[in-house]
């Protein structure tokens, strides 16, 4: 069922797009690593990236964007980093995917755990 559904049907177990996790993010696990941002807010900014651009991929951009112009105008060689990078955002992708749906499931089970309490 699509999210928009759902969050009407359900809003008090589906997360919103903007919403901050509310559980512990080691429930459930023994050992998980934290994300950290690889590219620096001054590299970010000296680059000129965008808002919209200043993820957990980066610095993958940065390295792509590098590419493109030293490269110019034999700009396909730099499909490696170009797939770099189509990776890198295509796994951030999958893992806040993953994050929603935990978040979901844990609210599933609160509310459960509430109602037979």
């Amino acid at each position: 069922m699509g999210n928009a559904v759902n969050h009407y049907l359900r809003p008090d177990v589906t997360p919103g797009p903007d919403v901050v996790p509310s559980f512990d993010p080691m429930l459930g696990f023994t050992s998980r690593k934290e994300r950290v941002m690889i590219a620096t807010q001054e590299e970010m900014e000296s680059v000129k990236l965008p808002l919209e651009d200043r993820d957990y991929c980066a610095h993958k951009l940065i390295a792509y964007q590098a590419c493109r112009s030293d490269k110019f105008p034999f700009v396909y060689q730099c499909a490696h980093e170009k797939h770099e990078y189509l990776t890198c955002e295509y796994e951030d992708y999958v893992l806040r995917m993953k994050e929603f749906e935990r978040e979901r499931r844990l609210l599933e089970r609160q509310k459960r755990l509430d109602k037979a309490a």
